[in-house]
């Protein structure tokens, strides 16, 4: 028999939004202490993040929405980047500890 999906007002998801917003605890605990999904928790975060983030926006001249959009693309980008050169770290340290246990001839 199918589960019966709960019902939460809207009430309740911007309280669990707030809480996981102010006191930066990870959303999983959040959704522990709450008795709510993970995922529904992290669902209703996104669309407020979302909903806030278009207020903020509708109010920019076409200037900062564009300025806005080239430095979230190259926020991206440098994410990307940091990651990669994280792995390329991991690498070069484990090559000079290769290099430093060869034995000398």
């Amino acid at each position: 028999m199918p589960e019966k999906r709960r019902q939460y007002d809207a009430e309740f998801r911007a309280g669990a939004v707030r809480i996981v917003q102010e006191t930066g605890k990870p959303m999983a605990q959040v959704a522990r202490d709450l008795g709510v999904n993970e995922g529904t928790l992290v669902n209703w975060v996104t669309r407020a993040r979302r909903a806030a983030d278009a207020a903020a926006t509708g109010k920019l001249s076409e200037p900062e929405r564009e300025e806005l959009r080239r430095l979230r693309e190259e926020n991206a980008r440098l994410r990307k980047d940091n990651v990669e050169l994280g792995m390329e770290r991991e690498v070069l340290k484990r090559s000079v500890v290769l290099w430093v246990k060869e034995p000398m001839k």
